[in-house]
Order: C-alpha cells, then structure tokens, then sequence
C-alpha cells in the first residue's frame, strides 16, 4: 500500500482548496508567464527584469543588499547576476573601501535594455492591474507584502 492510498479524499479537497502555497506558486507562474512573453521581444525574463530594476539607485548596491531585497540568499544572488554580467549589462565591482564587498553596477547598455524592457512592463502590469477592481489591487499588494515578511 502506498501512503497516498491512505490519504482521505476530504484531505485532498482540503489541501487543493486551501493551500496557499500552491495558490501563490500557481499565480506566480501565471503572471510570471505574461511577463516573460512580453521580456521575450528585449532578450530577458522575468526574473532578470527584477533583477535589473533592484539595481536602479543612486549608490551601486551591494550583492548583500540586492539578496535581502529580493529575498534571496548571496549565493543564488551572484549566480542570476552572472548571466547579465556576461551580456554586458551589468558590471561587479569591488568596493572602493572593502575589496571584499562586491557592488554591482547597470552598465549603459543595461541601462537601454532596462529602458525599453519598462515598455514591456508597463503593458503588462496594467493589463494585470486592470483585471482586478481597485481594492482587490490594494488588497493583494497588502497580503503579499505581509506574508513576504520573515
């Protein structure tokens, strides 16, 4: 007998109907699939859009930083980076004061990829935006940042 013979049909309901995982890691491919059609047309996806939008500031941000924005570890940071830095869109420098602090910099290439990738964008999100009322758009936009706490 398997263990998924002993699970009740009643659980099975209850976990499709209520998981939130599975909702949100479903809604996530959803809406990262629109993105990644409309990054197809300027050679990025989804993933490196936002990683190139972190990289918008005044100061070049740090590895470290880019990580705790976008909730990941270092280590994955610098491996999605690697690819945009091999395109020429990126450079990792190290810091001025610490050489082991790396800081990564859009370079202007990335610059006009970014600028022409926020068309896309734009498109997109308000496609996205205007599928839902207003207070579902605020709603949605609260309960991501809660649950997105650690």
């Amino acid at each position: 007998m398997n263990f998924s013979d002993t699970i009740s049909p009643a659980l099975i309901q209850e976990v499709g109907q209520a998981c939130l995982c599975r909702r949100v890691q479903r809604a996530s491919r959803s809406v990262g699939k629109r993105f990644d059609d409309a990054f197809r047309a300027v050679g990025i996806n989804n993933w490196q859009f936002t990683m190139l939008m972190s990289l918008v500031s005044p100061e070049p941000r740090t590895v470290n930083q880019i990580a705790a924005e976008l909730g990941m570890d270092r280590t994955t940071t610098t491996k999605n980076l690697r690819p945009l830095e091999r395109r020429g869109l990126i450079e990792i420098r190290p810091d001025a004061k610490d050489g082991r602090v790396r800081r990564v910099l859009l370079t202007e290439a990335g610059d006009r990829l970014l600028a022409e990738a926020l068309v896309q964008w734009r498109g997109v999100h308000e496609r996205l935006a205007a599928s839902l009322t207003g207070d579902q758009l605020q709603a949605l936009r609260r309960a991501l940042e809660i649950i997105s706490i650690d």
